[in-house]
């Protein structure tokens, strides 16, 4: 936890419209195959995009960079965020994350952040947030039951996401090397995550569950990750137990594309609320 002090000072540095230091980032294709064609080339082109598709998951940690330098552990203790990819970012290619404090009072900062692609085209929006201390009300854990994974995932399909308005329990033991992994992965350079066990996760853990509350429970290929939306209730920590409670909360069609709209709770140690998650993806894109 940080001090009231330490807080005060870090907001105190944020004026509206100050801009936060600019952050590139990157991700090479990944040499392993993904589940998710869409994360490469042939699928994702026969899709009309010029190549594979760098995760939601991956641009999200991006923009959270400039957020954690800015606000420190508070934010990942109670701030809230919102995201949306607009259009894709692509293995190879450079990203620059901006970041500009967009309203700030006494009690509240508010930080836009866009994820830009080499031609400077926005690919991803997001705002994060954070309020006053003090104790962040969390939803009742028992409305999130936990439910086994299927043994064998039937083949997704708008009945089959009907049928299943809970969900299975993805779970991840957050060892050291699950957390450094990440950070790898997301070529993360931010301290603050390295320290080893109690160290916390990086909050782009948090929607790579979201993710696996989806593709643990039906078979599902190519999806898009569309948008997030979600409230930190208390900072997930290296050597604690993760479990993604799921309901889904809705089903629909636009331009051709199926969505799913999931509702997640993020657990530590199977009772301690760690993030209420709103996650919103294309289960079964036009064209697919």
């Amino acid at each position: 936890m940080i001090t009231d002090r330490e807080e005060s000072r870090a907001l105190e540095a944020l004026a509206p419209g100050a801009e936060l230091p600019v952050y590139e980032a990157f991700a090479t294709m990944p040499a392993d195959p993904s589940e998710n064609k869409v994360h490469e080339d042939g699928v994702a082109q026969a899709l009309g995009f010029r190549g594979a598709l760098v995760p939601g998951v991956t641009v999200y940690a991006w923009m959270t960079h400039p957020v954690v330098a800015a606000l420190g552990p508070a934010w990942l203790e109670r701030g809230t965020f919102s995201v949306r990819f607009a259009k894709p970012v692509y293995f190879g290619e450079r990203a620059t994350i901006r970041a500009t404090v967009a309203d700030r009072t006494d009690e509240t900062v508010s930080i836009a952040v866009r994820a830009l692609d080499a031609a400077g085209a926005t690919c991803a929006t997001a705002t994060m947030a954070l309020s006053p201390g003090g104790p962040v009300p969390a939803p009742a854990g028992d409305a999130y039951p936990a439910a086994p994974l299927p043994a064998e995932r039937p083949l997704v399909s708008r009945d089959v996401l009907a049928a299943r308005t809970v969900l299975g329990t993805p779970e991840l033991a957050l060892d050291d090397a699950a957390a450094r992994a990440f950070i790898e992965r997301v070529r993360e350079t931010l301290p603050r995550y390295a320290a080893g066990a109690g160290s916390p996760a990086h909050p782009g853990i948090y929607l790579d569950l979201a993710n696996r509350a989806l593709s643990r429970n039906v078979r599902v290929s190519p999806w898009i990750h569309v948008e997030s939306q979600g409230r930190h209730l208390g900072p997930a920590r290296v050597g604690e137990r993760l479990e993604m409670r799921a309901k889904v909360a809705g089903l629909f069609e636009k331009k051709g594309n199926e969505f799913v709209e999931l509702d997640l709770l993020l657990l530590a140690e199977g009772s301690r609320p760690v993030a209420s998650i709103r996650h919103v993806a294309i289960y079964r894109p036009r064209g697919a």
